[in-house]
């Protein structure tokens, strides 16, 4: 998802906004796997992964070239069309991904998952994704793991934009946020980490990701 720095014009619905993102461009994101996502859950025995807000499917189609089964949601029919594209490019194999386009404010899953996998899971539009997070944590299997990547901070290139609208939180903020059992969840990683990347205008700046991993016991 775009960084949450980006402003909707009005009171748009957000399948709407969506949807005249992707139009702006043939592509939006660099077609690869968040790099959190590769290096938190690389060495986990592949099953069944939920990817949340999954745009045009760079995590998707990684997790399933490493085994995965993934169900793969967005809401914006565009990204998914990509991200299908995207899937075959790979020669990712038939059924390996179940593509979904759904509102996340008010799908619920039905089946449970081995992963469950948020990256960037942010809005600029109206969207209750602490709502969404707790409905994606009661979908992990036991003993499968809850995965959360978020933008711990603004980006250097948005000083001049106003952040009101958005939390930034960190990984103790997020795991708080939850609302969790103790009892029935583990820490595997709270961390936050910087990474390089590049602005709307070419600028290059750290960024910093809080990277959250639970495991349901």
């Amino acid at each position: 998802m775009p960084h949450p720095t980006e402003s909707p014009t009005g009171d748009q619905d957000p399948a709407a906004f969506w949807e005249a993102r992707y139009a702006k461009e043939d592509q939006i994101w660099s077609g690869r796997p968040n790099h959190a996502l590769v290096t938190t859950i690389g060495t986990l025995e592949p099953g069944r992964a939920l990817d949340l807000g999954c745009g045009e499917g760079g995590d998707s189609v990684w997790l399933a070239d490493q085994g995965w089964e993934v169900v793969a949601v967005d809401i914006a029919e565009t990204a998914i069309a990509r991200a299908r594209g995207q899937a075959a490019a790979h020669r990712i194999p038939d059924g390996r991904i179940t593509w979904r386009v759904q509102d996340l404010a008010c799908w619920e899953p039905t089946e449970t998952y081995d992963l469950v996998s948020a990256c960037f899971l942010h809005s600029p539009v109206d969207f209750p994704r602490n709502a969404v997070l707790r409905r994606a944590a009661a979908a992990v299997a036991v003993g499968g793991h809850l995965l959360l990547v978020g933008h711990a901070e603004p980006p250097p290139w948005s000083h001049d934009h106003d952040h009101d609208h958005h939390r930034f939180l960190g990984p103790a903020e997020e795991i708080a946020d939850l609302r969790l059992d103790a009892d029935a969840w583990e820490t595997v990683v709270s961390d936050v980490r910087s990474r390089q990347a590049s602005g709307p205008r070419g600028q290059r700046g750290t960024l910093l990701d809080a990277v959250v991993l639970l495991r349901r016991r």
